[in-house]
């Protein structure tokens, strides 16, 4: 995180949802989540929402068979894409090298009979951490508190009500390309080619313009594509992209057949506390929505000259996700 902070001002008058007026607030829940720890398997089954005994299953391809009951109330789910290429690597091996860092955001709201939600949270939003003096990064949560911490910092961000987000699941660069290949390739169509090397990291992307079919490799390119240090916001639309084609394939693929074993696979690949049985819960309600995910950014105030860190947009509503049907 070597590149210029907020100016002084801005340090000085955070904007609205920034964590500085309620440090201990943070401080707490971190430690209640080490409490916790130990109660996990009764709290989950305590908050979980029941499925639904008359809501319809959801369909393969063939017409038939069902994959899993469909979710009565709406989950939400706290996805954090780390830097590094395994959960538990003590190196990341980006640039610059250190400790994992969050390197995506998101979070997913899925209910039954309703599109998927979905908000990037802007990794370079400025935050203000307990026991920190100066301003960091939003990815950075991730370093200093694990999940704890990075779901109160989003949480107290927009003001979800409390006991949100419902669950968290934690992907490495290694578990975004086993996914892919998993699902069976992704196809995207990319408005420009993309090439660009870095041999410190020995990471390389060479994506060509028009409709592609990308390999987990090629989609882990694409997802983490970012020549310059201030191109975060074109990032998050590479992996909106991305997204949306993983919609796209689940829509396409025989779910009864591949997705059990893709979430077999994928579970080893991950650090989450959703059981198989929810995510195929899940997976069955994204899969069976009425229309493409709904996918929005947390919105940003302009970019004061060559500084990395940023401010939410002033005099922002809140809370402003997820949208209510």
């Amino acid at each position: 995180m070597g590149d210029p902070a907020l100016s002084e001002d801005s340090q000085q008058k955070p904007s609205k949802g920034w964590l500085g007026d309620r440090p201990g607030r943070s401080l707490l829940r971190i430690g209640a989540a080490l409490f916790g720890t130990a109660l996990a398997g009764t709290a989950l089954a305590m908050v979980w929402p029941k499925p639904d005994p008359v809501g319809a299953d959801v369909q393969s391809s063939n017409g038939s068979l069902t994959l899993a009951p469909l979710p009565e109330q709406a989950v939400m789910v706290l996805v954090v894409g780390l830097d590094a290429d395994t959960i538990n690597a003590t190196s990341n091996q980006a640039a610059p090298e250190g400790t994992s860092n969050a390197d995506s955001l998101m979070l997913v709201n899925i209910g039954s009979k309703q599109p998927v939600q979905v908000l990037q949270l802007p990794t370079e939003l400025a935050v203000q951490l307990p026991g920190i003096e100066e301003m960091q990064a939003l990815s950075t949560t991730w370093k200093y508190g694990g999940i704890a911490l990075t779901s109160d910092v989003v949480s107290e961000l927009i003001e979800l009500p409390a006991n949100k987000p419902d669950r968290y699941l934690i992907l490495s660069r290694q578990s975004l390309r086993r996914f892919v290949e998993g699902l069976g390739d992704i196809e995207v169509t990319l408005n420009q080619t993309y090439k660009y090397e870095d041999k410190s990291q020995g990471y390389k992307v060479n994506l060509q313009a028009g409709l592609q079919t990308l390999n987990g490799a090629q989609a882990e390119q694409l997802a983490r594509h970012k020549p310059k240090p201030n191109e975060d916001h074109q990032r998050r639309a590479r992996q909106r992209l991305l997204l949306q084609g993983v919609h796209q394939q689940l829509a396409e693929i025989d779910a009864f057949t591949v997705v059990p074993e893709l979430l077999n696979v994928f579970s080893n690949q991950v650090t989450t506390d959703i059981s198989t049985t929810e995510m195929l819960s899940l997976m069955a309600a994204a899969i069976s929505a009425p229309s493409p995910p709904v996918i929005t950014e947390l919105p940003l105030a302009p970019r004061a000259g060559q500084q990395r860190l940023r401010e939410l947009k002033p005099d922002m509503s809140l809370p402003i996700w997820p949208a209510q049907n």
